[in-house]
């Protein structure tokens, strides 16, 4: 499903400040496994997140999703197979538009852009819907602009925003880490049961158990 091969990463190399983020890396992901990077701040975590995404270029090395070799993919290519959620609350969405809007944006993800409407009225009952099973009342406020959330709310809509597409792999970068612990045991146990539910593969990294 999602296989990379001797990944290096070098940051600032040849000066006095150059650091090896990835050596030779080699990882296969099955597909619908559920894989947890632990590692401490500047163990490369993020790097690792951000070259399957494109964010980041390996120096050397393939990525391959599927059979594909995306190695080469800009990050916009690769958006039609990875979806991702940030550990800032504030990432990922736009605050000064509504959900509805967030979520017709996040919809449109791998698509080749239209004049089309971004919601009609089947899209805004699906929309609608998928809120509703979050459970926190915000199906009845998708008309609210994104920035009236608190974090909590924020990550989970963006969890709903990354996996309203099919994806071949969902990655979580550290995405409760600003949360309060009560917030953040309810956005994993939210998260496992999206990833369960949608049998997604996913890599989830954190500093923490």
């Amino acid at each position: 499903m999602i296989r990379l091969e001797r990944i290096r990463v070098t940051f600032h190399p040849g000066s006095a400040v150059e650091t090896r983020a990835l050596c030779d890396l080699q990882l296969n992901i099955s597909a619908g496994e559920f894989v947890t990077v632990i590692g401490s701040n500047g163990a490369g975590k993020s790097t690792l997140l951000n070259v399957i995404a494109g964010e980041t270029h390996a120096d050397s090395g393939r990525i391959l999703i599927d059979e594909r070799d995306v190695t080469g993919w800009s990050t916009a290519r690769r958006s039609a197979l990875v979806a991702r959620v940030f550990q800032d609350p504030l990432a990922g969405s736009c605050e000064n538009l509504t959900l509805q809007e967030n979520l017709a944006l996040a919809s449109c993800r791998g698509h080749r852009r239209s004049l089309r409407p971004a919601v009609n009225h089947d899209r805004h009952n699906d929309f609608r819907h998928r809120i509703a099973q979050l459970g926190l009342g915000l199906d009845h406020r998708l008309n609210d602009r994104m920035g009236l959330l608190s974090g909590g709310q924020r990550q989970a809509v963006s969890l709903v925003m990354a996996t309203l597409n099919p994806t071949k792999i969902l990655l979580l970068d550290e995405h409760t880490a600003a949360l309060d612990p009560k917030t953040a045991a309810f956005v994993i146990a939210l998260t496992d049961r999206i990833v369960r539910g949608l049998g997604l593969t996913t890599m989830m990294v954190t500093h923490s158990m």
